[in-house]
């Protein structure tokens, strides 16, 4: 596939007034450069035709591929096709599929308007992506040498229908195969891992390979463009087995979205259990496992004991242990992982304890946390100081990560306490 330069458009007054996150123009851009398609640029527009349309003319003068997300829904403010289609000089027509769709639809639906058929209006020509996921179809055509692919705004229908039809609409333009792999990274930041590859990236041209930070781990993505996917893959196979012989005991998954997924098929390979006990996370180990499909298997359940009397009171920690040492401290954070694994009869109990902010506790600043994992015969434990003017959404998810982090360490025979 030849260098594209790319736009995404991501269209929404309520993007522009805060009121809810662009992850659309993000969710698009990671998946486009899995696929060796890099993003050149990213605009928010406002529900406006004129400025919309202004933007779409900005787009036109600078990138190959536009990427719209909203406003192809049944409202008096869903303009894009509209605005799209004038600038490219397309007629919208009736898409016979997408009104039969839409009448079988409304045949469990209470309130349907008429003005939801304005959906099934589409650019004349196009390839039309029927949404799986709600009733607004997506699209994509090419006019004037450029390429537009139009999405629905709501996250969980762009984000499905662009990797089901946005990603092969794009891998279909080009006789080459351009294949990814992304290398999941815990333990060391995005910047020393670039440091500790720099020059090698500097000079690569194909394979590629470079860095991504996210929120608490980071990840290098591998990609190569060849004739065939298995030519692809026989070059970077020697790529991956360099990153992961230098990187070593950090790296945890290939492919994977977060450590937790990594951790599922080892404790199902090895037919383990384990439970939580939670304090300053406030369940969110335990939320994180049981959204992946079938975590029953291996997760038996936990508990948020936020309170001493709790603590106490549910897992019959000792009161006077807790008084004497802090509930932010090494014992508690012990107590707490061995006595979930016996209440539950799990091979394995984690404890967290400490201080997700804002206020410290007299002792210990904001972002001192005690993990614990309590096995047959043994219990680690790790004493993080995750910085005091960390947000509290961090302090969790990476207390979490380090949890995660025990366990996978613990199952696959790794040194477990400090990283």
């Amino acid at each position: 596939m030849r260098p594209y330069n790319t736009e995404i458009i991501c269209v929404g007054t309520e993007i522009l007034l805060g009121h809810i996150t662009n992850t659309d123009a993000r969710d698009v851009s990671e998946m486009l450069s899995r696929i060796g398609i890099n993003v050149k640029y990213h605009t928010v527009v406002g529900d406006n035709p004129e400025r919309l349309r202004a933007c779409v003319e900005i787009a036109r003068s600078r990138a190959d591929i536009i990427i719209t997300t909203g406003g192809l829904g049944p409202t008096c403010d869903d303009l894009t096709k509209q605005i799209l289609a004038e600038c490219f000089g397309l007629k919208l027509v009736q898409n016979d599929d997408e009104v039969r769709f839409l009448r079988e639809y409304i045949r469990n639906k209470r309130n349907f308007t008429q003005n939801n058929f304005q959906q099934a209006m589409l650019p004349e020509g196009c390839t039309v992506f029927h949404n799986l996921w709600g009733t607004a179809p997506g699209c994509a055509f090419q006019a004037e040498g450029k390429i537009v692919i139009m999405m629905p705004g709501p996250p969980v229908e762009c984000v499905p229908m662009f990797r089901t039809y946005g990603v092969p609409y794009l891998r279909s333009l080009s006789d080459e195969e351009i294949v990814s792999h992304s290398i999941r990274v815990f333990g060391i930041g995005e910047s020393a891992v670039d440091d500790m590859f720099a020059d090698e990236m500097n000079v690569m041209v194909n394979p590629t390979m470079a860095p991504y930070a996210k929120e608490c781990d980071c990840l290098l993505q591998v990609t190569a463009k060849a004739g065939s996917e298995e030519e692809a893959e026989a070059m970077m196979e020697p790529v991956i087995a360099h990153v992961k012989e230098r990187l070593g005991d950090f790296v945890y998954g290939m492919d994977v979205e977060c450590i937790e997924e990594a951790i599922f098929p080892l404790l199902k390979e090895k037919g383990l259990t384990f439970a939580t006990a939670e304090s300053c996370t406030g369940g969110e180990i335990a939320k994180r496992f049981t959204d992946i499909p079938g975590a029953s298997s291996v997760f038996l359940g936990g508990a948020v004991v936020y309170t001493n009397e709790v603590k106490a009171r549910l897992l019959g920690l000792d009161p006077e242990m807790i008084e004497e040492k802090g509930a932010v401290s090494r014992e508690v954070a012990v107590a707490l992982a061995e006595q979930v694994r016996r209440l539950t009869g799990a091979d394995i109990g984690i404890g967290v304890t400490g201080l997700a902010g804002p206020d410290g506790d007299g002792v210990h600043e904001v972002g001192t946390v005690f993990v614990s994992m309590a096995v047959e015969g043994k219990t680690f434990v790790r004493a993080l100081s995750l910085g005091p003017k960390r947000t509290r959404s961090y302090i969790r998810r990476m207390s979490g990560n380090h949890a995660y982090d025990m366990m996978r360490r613990w199952l696959t025979g790794l040194s477990v306490e400090e990283i």
